[in-house]
């Protein structure tokens, strides 16, 4: 795989180690003073029976109904972070907030039992609708807030809840401005008035029981990014033969002044990547195998580009991308047989 081959040797000495004997601890590693921050986000908002405990694990999120936060194991230790970056784009800082502020939102909704509630279901919907990976988003409705990248609040009532409460937590975020006159803006509301109802309850659900720790991870490091790669690949099940080759023209046998087309992707990958994952939802991951897919396709084809037409190139494959992330955010796949 690319990414083992690119870290440093320090790095590839883990490889072979099982995560639960890597002795990762939240305590002391580099994303506590990210959680201490959250819970000093929570305080100042008045919150000062709600806490939000924290585990590592496999990825992020909440056990159901159980309010506890789940943080991927890899930002806890300098070297998986590094591989990680490799494999799949490490969060940086402002992500990282992202994250913890939305699994704090569905934290604070289970430890409160708050979806059990009319008012709740009034305003989100049904707790107990089917959730669903794939989901049709209406972009840009104002009935729902936008925090993480897409439309991650029109997935499921209680994601909505989970964005609702991240935008009203994020400093700064001005949300009575930023949403005064949409539906969304009654859902904020509602998180306001109903923190301070309960702000000096204790919850109704107390500690939270985890889900997968690292001290159950028997797979090592390298079994378990190949495991997240093979799914990635998965994912891409593409044949992009006769696009990419209408984007860039037909191969030429004389290639003087032109440019690889892969070279050209390669050079704005991360640029399309960011870009795709933020206006369509599809989770990061998925969208740079998207994008490394079009890469590999553009090199097997010998494709060539015209340097001075780099940027016609750019605005037609961000635009061919995001109709095949948002076919996958859908239909679950990308391209549909």
């Amino acid at each position: 795989m690319r990414g083992f081959e690119s870290t440093p040797p320090e790095v590839r000495e883990i490889l072979g180690r099982r995560i639960d004997q890597l002795g990762l601890k939240l305590e002391g590693s580099p994303v506590e003073h990210f959680v201490l921050q959250l819970q000093d986000e929570l305080r100042r908002k008045g919150l000062l029976k709600f806490q939000a405990v924290c585990y590592l694990t496999d990825e992020w999120g909440c056990p159901d109904q159980e309010p506890i936060i789940g943080i991927p194991f890899y930002l806890a230790d300098p070297k998986l972070a590094i591989l990680e970056k490799e494999m799949n784009d490490l969060e940086d800082a402002r992500e990282i907030m992202m994250y913890l502020r939305h699994e704090a939102g569905h934290a604070f909704n289970y430890a409160y039992r708050l979806y059990a509630t009319l008012e709740w279901r009034k305003l989100f919907g049904p707790f107990n609708r089917r959730y669903r990976e794939h989901y049709r988003p209406v972009p840009f409705s104002r009935r729902y807030v936008r925090h993480i990248e897409g439309w991650y609040a029109q997935k499921h009532p209680d994601e909505d809840f989970a964005e609702t409460f991240a935008v009203w937590l994020t400093p700064g975020s001005s949300w009575r401005k930023r949403y005064r006159g949409w539906p969304a803006l009654e859902k904020l509301k509602y998180v306001h008035r109903t923190t301070r109802e309960v702000a000096d309850r204790d919850p109704a659900v107390g500690h939270g029981k985890t889900d997968l720790t690292v001290a159950e991870m028997k797979l090592t490091v390298e079994q378990f990014y190949r495991r997240v790669a093979r799914q990635n690949r998965a994912a891409v099940d593409l044949a992009m033969e006769g696009d990419l080759a209408d984007i860039f023209g037909k191969p030429r046998r004389r290639k003087d002044g032109l440019r690889p087309a892969a070279e050209i992707v390669q050079a704005h990958r991360e640029d399309l990547t960011d870009k795709i994952a933020y206006w369509t939802g599809v989770r990061r991951p998925i969208v740079r195998a998207l994008v490394e897919a079009i890469i590999g396709h553009c090199g097997e084809q010998k494709l060539y580009g015209e340097p001075a037409k780099e940027a016609a190139y750019l605005v037609e494959l961000t635009a061919y991308a995001t109709t095949l992330a948002m076919n996958y955010l859908t239909r679950g796949r990308f391209v549909l047989k």
